[in-house]
């Protein structure tokens, strides 16, 4: 069951992901741990990984490796999605999106997940309909 305040759906059981708006290090920490609840398995430094894809998945041929930056004194936050396995001839190209991160944040440091989620669920979609980075010979 969800509750409708101002025009926004919360769960009534979810506390709201707040962060300091000041610190860039909490800024990215909360955005990657936001990404692990839609596709991850294992995190390793700034990687997150897909070690063997996830049964009846679209990402049924390699891994998928996703990461994130966040360039110190910057708001651009860049998610990438790429192949685990680049060489490998089922491997799809690299995908990528680099976006302000107060598009997603309240005044209050407020995490907006609805918008970040479109954001995110979008790359995903984009690597899921990439072609094949080679062909069969």
């Amino acid at each position: 069951m969800t509750t409708t305040t101002n025009d926004t759906t919360t769960s009534p059981t979810k506390n709201p992901k707040k962060t300091n708006l000041l610190d860039h290090n909490s800024i990215k920490h909360l955005l990657d741990e936001t990404v692990t609840e839609l596709i991850v398995y294992t995190k390793e430094k700034n990687a997150f990984l897909f070690t063997y894809p996830p049964t009846g998945s679209a990402y049924n041929s390699t891994g998928l490796m996703v990461s994130s930056k966040l360039p110190r004194f910057s708001d651009m936050y860049t998610l990438t999605i790429a192949s685990a396995d680049p060489k490998s001839i089922s491997a799809k190209p690299t995908v990528e999106f680099t976006k302000s991160v107060t598009k997603w944040f309240t005044k209050d440091g407020v995490l907006v997940e609805g918008l970040f989620w479109k954001d995110v669920e979008g790359l995903v979609g984009d690597y899921a309909n990439a072609k094949d980075n080679k062909k069969s010979k």
